[in-house]
């Protein structure tokens, strides 16, 4: 299946748009991830940790955009936009949500 940031595929033509589809990837809160987090916001630099993962949020949300595209028999997803948010649990937690949104489409 072909998945794509872009809203059209070079070469091919789109024969129906089969609707949107999401997906939502959700990670819990890592204390010793957290911990060192807090140290690179005071000293600077990237946080490794969190960048891995985005990054595997991103793939996996991706991998759930495909099954969900297949159900609906498309052949590919285009248009496909991330979105990242937090939604606080209570005054300790927060939980990290990665959200993928795509347009399902059949090609000939």
């Amino acid at each position: 299946m072909i998945v794509t940031t872009t809203d059209v595929i070079q070469g091919a033509v789109i024969e129906s748009y089969l609707g949107i589809v999401t997906a939502e990837v959700v990670y819990g809160s890592n204390f010793i991830r957290d911990f060192f987090a807090s140290i690179r916001d005071v000293i600077g630099g990237r946080t490794a940790s969190y960048e891995r993962l985005f990054e595997e949020g991103q793939q996996k949300a991706i991998e759930e955009l495909k099954q969900r595209a297949q159900r609906l028999g498309a052949d590919a997803v285009i248009g496909i936009e991330f979105d990242t948010g937090t939604i606080n649990v209570d005054q300790s937690g927060v939980l990290l949500l990665i959200t993928a949104t795509g347009t399902a489409v059949k090609m000939r």
